[in-house]
């Protein structure tokens, strides 16, 4: 992202609307995408929230603190331009989601999959009506062709924004399940996270700690929820946690 950082030449940054949706300007000069492409957003929340991003920077323009400009870059330039591959990607995640792969044992690791991880299997099949098979160990277990197709159709009717919050929201997690009961109002992304971890934290339970590792869990933790956000801003909204 480094090709696209000036130094700040601006005194405000303004959402404002524009064809096609809302965008923000700097001293009227309307913003762009890495790729050049007009920054045109869905929402007036999330141009606000941009404006609020580029109106924090000092000095040179760090991206690594604009996340939600980041994710409005990545939702324009590279989902809407390649949309058909991301959602057969993203697709691909339903066919070997998290949920479905079971310790065959210790008896603790088992019993506490099934406890954290059946409700959401069981609403995936009452709400969504995709009834995931489940299996031990690593080996792949094959999903019925409907239940492809229903998540293919879930995540065609997001859009651009919406979609890149869920690639993140499943990439991170390893759970198509997880993020779709996140963007549903199943679960807060906070607790989504959570049960993503669970076999991590029991091995932590058992083992201890890495720091590199918890430093490395933090980082997807806040890009977890970050992706929250960006997807409640793209419907219109901030979440409530």
């Amino acid at each position: 992202m480094s090709d696209w950082a000036p130094k700040r030449f601006w005194k405000a940054a303004t959402p404002q609307t524009c064809d096609g949706g809302f965008t923000v300007t700097l001293d009227g000069r309307s913003v762009k995408t890495p790729a050049k492409a007009p920054l045109v957003v869905p929402t007036l929340p999330m141009a606000a929230a941009i404006a609020a991003e580029w109106d924090a920077q000092t000095g040179s323009v760090d991206p690594r603190t604009m996340p939600v400009t980041r994710s409005a870059n990545a939702a324009i330039d590279k989902v809407r331009t390649q949309r058909a591959e991301v959602i057969g990607l993203l697709a691909e995640y339903g066919g070997s989601d998290l949920l479905c792969y079971r310790a065959p044992a210790p008896d603790a690791l088992v019993a506490r999959q099934a406890q954290h991880w059946d409700p959401l299997l069981d609403w995936a099949a009452r709400d969504l009506g995709a009834t995931l098979v489940v299996g031990q160990g690593v080996m792949h277990v094959a999903q019925r062709p409907e239940t492809m197709a229903l998540f293919s159709r879930e995540l065609d009717a997001f859009d651009d924004f919406a979609l890149a919050a869920a690639h993140d929201l499943i990439s991170l997690s390893g759970s198509l399940v997880l993020a779709l009961a996140v963007t549903r109002g199943r679960l807060p992304a906070s607790q989504a996270w959570e049960l993503s971890r669970v076999d991590e934290d029991w091995q932590i339970a058992q083992w201890g700690a890495d720091e590199d590792a918890a430093a490395a869990a933090e980082i997807k933790r806040n890009a977890f929820l970050h992706a929250e956000t960006f997807y409640h801003l793209s419907r219109g909204h901030l979440p409530q946690h």
